[in-house]
């Protein structure tokens, strides 16, 4: 167990924090004592995994623990269909282990570098309308308490503490080791290309319906979105050849997009030209194993705010978007994400209790972004949206409260194991509130 005392800034660059110390657990035992030692002290305790949030979720002046040298896998059961991990496992390693042993997760988030218990805790999910987030794949978690005590729980022991802490904000306590389900390794055929946005908004319920995971990209300023459909197959993998697919996505992401955003901040009269540059993006078909296709690198610092929003109320919220971007001249320098996923009953779930559709707007870091997000966020409001709990928004726990049904079963759970508000920060103070 080492300890350390540097400033820590998270992945986006947009917010920094100075620790007291900084702790590298290697064992669950190495998590509890610097979880006692904090409460000894007097200190706050925050968890960072990959530094990947976008907001200043792990942000702390106490004690800060890092995972970086707790991220092992610990068992693979292919009986049960079970793999245990430590929770600083990056969803990148975790993926090429299963892949090694015929293995592979059902659905995933789409950044490879986060970590699975970042994932977990702050709603982490892909998309495709039949399954649900992260969170619903965890099968058991071990979890730190404030005292230091190691709480066991899944659907059958301490379910309000599992329900709880599948979407805890960090705000729980630790998460520990995490037991996941996982299935046989499978492939993908994927069909990406554009579209224009009103063609995909009239056929959407046919296309979300119809595809195992369906997802696209309304490109500010323009009319046209690229649109990607994935379906499990058992055709072999291939259809592009390796190098190639590279060059696209870092060509796409690193260069492409940074050069627009750069050209664009200095002359933004010019985005609506170079947006439309990509609607003449050619049709790409191919088969790749999932993994592979459900994650992405991210090769571009940005700022980026989500909204759940009821699967219903998607097309009219976005069409709001558009209209407000095309009569503000806002600087969108980044496409809007849409994705999809079912409902389910965790209670600070972005999704729980109804089908869902995530949209993300993001601008290359730099970027004035305020009137823009603020904009987005006002629309999403009005359709019952919610925010994710690792990206930027100005939503308060008197704002959120009311979007949650499970609300007070969750800030019960908190109470129980937090009871002197160990594990908050000002971010957990506005957003959910204080312990007391």
């Amino acid at each position: 167990m080492e300890t350390s005392a540097p400033q820590w800034r998270n992945r986006a660059g947009n917010h920094a924090c100075a620790p007291a110390a900084i702790g590298y657990p290697g064992t669950d035992a190495e998590v509890a004592a610097l979880v006692k030692q904090a409460a000894a002290q007097g200190q706050r305790v925050k968890v960072a995994g990959a530094g990947d949030s976008c907001n200043d979720v792990a942000c702390t002046d106490g004690l800060m623990i890092r995972l970086g040298r707790y991220g092992r896998v610990l068992e693979i059961d292919r009986e049960r269909g079970h793999v245990v991990v430590q929770a600083g496992i990056r969803v990148r390693k975790l993926n090429e282990t299963l892949a090694a042993r015929g293995l592979g997760m059902r659905n995933l988030p789409n950044i490879a570098r986060q970590s699975i218990g970042g994932a977990i805790s702050t709603g982490g999910h892909g998309t495709g309308a039949t399954f649900g987030g992260l969170s619903t794949q965890v099968a058991g978690l071990d979890l730190i308490a404030a005292d230091g005590s190691l709480i066991s729980c899944s659907a059958a022991e301490e379910p309000d503490v599992f329900a709880a802490a599948r979407v805890g904000v960090g705000a729980v306590g630790v998460l520990s080791t995490i037991t996941l389900k996982c299935v046989p390794a499978f492939s993908l055929h994927v069909v990406e290309e554009a579209a224009p946005l009103e063609e995909v908004l009239g056929h959407l319920d046919e296309q979300v319906a119809r595809n195992d995971h369906f997802e696209f990209l309304w490109v500010p300023h323009t009319r046209w979105a690229l649109t990607k459909r994935s379906n499990r197959t058992d055709e072999p993998v291939g259809g592009r050849n390796r190098p190639a697919g590279w060059w696209e996505r870092v060509m796409a992401e690193r260069v492409a997009f940074t050069v627009r955003c750069r050209v664009g901040g200095l002359w933004p009269s010019r985005f609506p030209a170079l947006g439309n540059l990509l609607r003449g993006a050619t049709r790409a078909e191919y088969v790749d194993r999932s993994y592979r296709v459900f994650t992405r690198h991210r090769y571009v610092h940005l700022y980026e705010m989500e909204y759940s929003i009821p699967r219903g109320e998607l097309v009219g919220a976005l069409r709001r978007v558009t209209d407000w971007v095309d009569g503000n001249g806002a600087a969108a320098n980044l496409p809007v994400e849409v994705r999809f996923s079912a409902g389910d009953d965790l209670p600070l779930s972005a999704a729980t209790g109804r089908p869902t559709a995530h949209v993300t707007v993001q601008v290359y870091r730099g970027t004035p972004h305020h009137p823009y997000f603020r904009a987005v966020e006002e629309i999403m409001d009005t359709v019952g949206g919610r925010p994710h709990w690792a990206k930027l928004h100005d939503e308060t726990a008197t704002t959120l409260a009311p979007k949650y049904p499970e609300w007070d079963r969750w800030q019960r759970v908190r109470r129980r194991l937090d009871p002197e508000g160990s594990f908050a920060n000002a971010y957990t103070d506005r957003v959910l509130g204080p312990v007391a």
